[in-house]
């Protein structure tokens, strides 16, 4: 079924479906070429990511916050007219990367990894006309280390304990020093969520009961980014509007308009009717149907993104080394990979993202073996097998056909698996709890670096540890490169972090799927970035 629904009149319709929206007026007037139309499965849940990163508010904040620096960008080497982010190393550069430098337009590092100066660029106006100031970049830190959000892990990560390591050095430069070495003073400045707020507004805006004025973060934004809030019904839609006084190039895009479409056919029909510009999350069953399309375009890029089964390592039968790594053997990667991603994916082979520094995809050694798994599961006091519930995310596209794949492949083993489907939030809380044996799990670490990944999902005081994993000698070894600023002396430390989860197999393997994005042919710019969210900035007509 296609929706035959003229572009004028979707955009119109944007601007009615509420009295506090924009004027139905104002939007017909608009050049329809300068305004973006995004079908997406949900608006924001908020709009401050010290609290909420659900899919609408990553794309957000893209666009809402700048940050001091950014990897430079390069085109991708296997789709045509893509950009993506240079997140290798590059020793002949300060700090080993390749950056452009955003609210900071240059930066000092103290060869021990101890501090850094930021030296910000002047003239810079935020959503509200307020002077981007070092005061800026410090409150947006200590705001971190005060909230009980993802700021903690940051801050943590970084080495801040005091405010006073966040110095204002003079009317535009601001200098953090840490106690330790940390290979990540400058790299973590690139990590979507470390966006710097305007504190005079945030200051504004604060109250007894609100002393981080989160209410008002959550329904408006308060950055330097090229665009800002122009209003937002949840369950409806959420309008951008270009920042007229942004410091950099001016996006070409006046409006965004990203509207709640929770159904993807429906996203489908309306991309294939030209209604809106981007249709996003498709299954790739759906994107494969747009190939060809007059008038579709459908990029798959690699990505950042890992999907794999966690392991509960504290419920048995997991707890048994052998038996996580029989689980491993048992997956049929090359049949998920052209049944369920018709080839739009690849086979995980590093607990690692496939293309970040570092990687090393050489301990993987769990190709499909059945009888490989049937010995170890003998080993482990299992020799006829075992019950299991096996969850998946019924908010995924490809999550229950994956499971009918693997609940077969482990079969082959005696292993009898009871698929239990969960609706997305409360998939996501038991993801959380960590209650649940085994699961399917999407994810990525959002700065390229192996100290990061690797201290997210396998230090065993990790937020995100929810395989329950713990071995002492990783937790030593991720905080030995935690402190060790020299790449090669990281490279060796990290090798050794990656051979052993690798053989601990907290996690099973399955794939890297590719991030998909399917918009109109004349819509160009399309970068992709390591945080998997659009940048409204990027895109023009073609």
């Amino acid at each position: 079924m296609t929706y035959n629904v003229d572009r004028r009149k979707f955009i119109k319709g944007a601007g009615a479906v509420g009295a506090t929206m924009m004027a139905p007026a104002a939007l017909r007037a608009q050049d329809a070429s300068k305004t973006l139309v995004i079908a997406s499965p949900a608006t924001p849940q908020g709009l401050d990511l010290e609290y909420d990163i659900s899919l609408g508010s990553i794309d957000s904040a893209g666009a809402l916050y700048d940050r001091l620096v950014a990897y430079k960008k390069i085109p991708d080497p296997n789709v045509p007219g893509v950009m993506r982010e240079d997140i290798a190393l590059h020793p002949e550069e300060p700090g080993g990367m390749a950056l452009d430098g955003m609210l900071a337009e240059k930066w000092e590092m103290a060869p021990d990894g101890r501090t850094i100066v930021f030296h910000l660029r002047e003239g810079v106006k935020s959503h509200w006309g307020n002077m981007l100031s070092p005061e800026d970049v410090k409150y947006s830190w200590v705001r971190k280390l005060k909230g009980k959000g993802s700021g903690a892990f940051f801050t943590t990560t970084m080495g801040i304990e005091s405010e006073d390591q966040i110095k204002v050095e003079g009317p535009h430069a601001v200098s953090f020093s840490l106690s330790k070495p940390n290979p990540l003073i400058l790299k973590i400045h690139t990590n979507l969520q470390t966006g710097i707020l305007d504190s005079k507004k945030l200051g504004e805006m604060v109250t007894a009961d609100d002393p981080l004025a989160s209410n008002f973060l959550k329904n408006d934004s308060a950055g330097f980014g090229p665009y800002k809030v122009q209003q937002i019904v949840r369950g409806q839609q959420a309008v951008f509007a270009r920042h007229t006084d942004y410091w950099g190039k001016a996006p070409f895009m006046d409006t965004v308009v990203m509207r709640e479409v929770p159904s993807s056919s429906s996203r489908l029909s309306l991309l294939q009717g030209g209604a809106v510009d981007i249709a996003q999350f498709l299954s790739p069953r759906e994107a494969i149907a747009l190939k060809g399309a007059a008038n579709v375009a459908v990029d798959a890029v690699d990505s950042s993104y890992s999907l794999w089964v966690l392991l509960n390592a504290k419920m048995k039968p997991f707890d048994s080394i052998p038996v996580r790594q029989a689980m491993n053997y048992l997956v049929p990667r090359e049949e998920i990979i052209q049944a369920v991603f018709y080839g739009m994916a690849t086979k995980q082979t590093a607990v690692m993202p496939q293309s970040y520094p570092m990687v090393d995809h050489s301990f993987f050694v769990y190709d499909e073996n059945v009888e490989k798994a049937k010995a170890l599961l003998a080993e482990a006091g299992y020799a006829d097998g075992f019950k299991m519930a096996l969850t998946y995310d019924a908010g995924s596209p490809v999550q229950e056909a994956m499971a009918l794949i693997y609940q077969t492949s482990l079969r082959r083993a005696g292993i009898e698996a009871e698929l239990e489907k969960l609706p997305a939030g409360v998939f996501y809380d038991a993801v959380a709890k960590r209650q649940k044996a085994a699961l399917f799990y999407l994810d990525a670490p959002w700065t390229p670096d192996p100290g990061y990944a690797t201290t997210l999902y396998f230090n065993s005081q990790s937020f995100v540890n929810y395989s329950n994993y713990e071995n002492p000698t990783v937790d030593e070894l991720i905080a030995e490169g935690r402190v060790e600023v020299n790449d090669d002396e990281r490279i060796k430390i990290f090798h050794d972090v990656q051979q052993t989860v690798m053989n601990d197999a907290p996690w099973g393997l399955v794939v890297y799927p590719k991030y998909i994005m399917t918009r109109k042919s004349n819509l160009a710019g399309f970068t992709y970035y390591t945080s998997n969210n659009l940048r409204f900035q990027d895109f023009y007509r073609s």
